[in-house]
């Protein structure tokens, strides 16, 4: 599929999602005490989510919303973002309980479920908001990200993942007709790169 169709595919989702009469909408942030933050950026923030959601919701996931970041302009729109304009990503923020599910477990499965081999592009999704990124809240996830980049890419993406590793900067959520976007729109969009590879454990 060329990026154009791609572009119209997702905006055709979009107008559609507008329309529905039957919506779950998210809650607001809610982070419990003792929870964790974890922010990556892999394409098309609808199907990152769902996949997460379906992933680890009993697994020790509490939230998982999905809003733009690593860009320049305040409360951008998605119109905006996907204009190339503002240098925002989209991109999923996850709420955890550390206890139960690990930043490495979440960073494993954010290296299996798209490919971090194409810069600025996922599948058919082209521009620099489609970017692949990790974005840490700490020092500590610095260097996870750091460790299980560099395993992942010696051992599963042959030495070429582009994905960037920068600090976690200023948040913002996208629309409401995004958040748990496939789940009000069942039959809606989702990037063909975005699926579970049987890559072996990493050593």
């Amino acid at each position: 599929m060329s990026s154009l169709l791609g572009r119209i595919f997702r905006s055709l989702n979009t107008q559609t999602s507008r329309m529905s009469t039957t919506t779950f909408p998210s809650s607001p942030v809610n982070v419990p005490e003792g929870a964790e933050k974890a922010t990556v950026a892999a394409g098309c923030f609808w199907g990152v989510e769902h996949l997460y959601r379906k992933h680890f919701a009993d697994k020790g996931l509490y939230d998982a919303r999905v809003g733009y970041i690593g860009g320049d302009a305040s409360n951008p729109s998605y119109k905006q973002v996907c204009s190339g304009n503002t240098g925002h990503a989209e991109a999923t923020l996850l709420i955890y309980d550390p206890a139960r599910l690990s930043y490495t477990q979440l960073l494993e499965f954010f290296y299996k479920m798209h490919d971090p081999t194409t810069h600025n592009q996922q599948g058919p999704d082209r521009g620099a908001q489609y970017r692949s990124g990790i974005f840490y809240h700490n020092e500590e996830q610095k260097k996870v990200a750091e460790e299980i980049t560099k395993k992942a890419n010696e051992q599963w993406w042959g030495g070429k993942i582009v994905t960037e590793i920068l600090p976690a900067k200023e948040w913002w959520d996208a629309e409401q007709y995004h958040q748990l976007y496939l789940v009000n729109n069942p039959d809606g969009y989702e990037c063909p790169s975005h699926f579970l590879r049987k890559f072996p454990e990493l050593k």
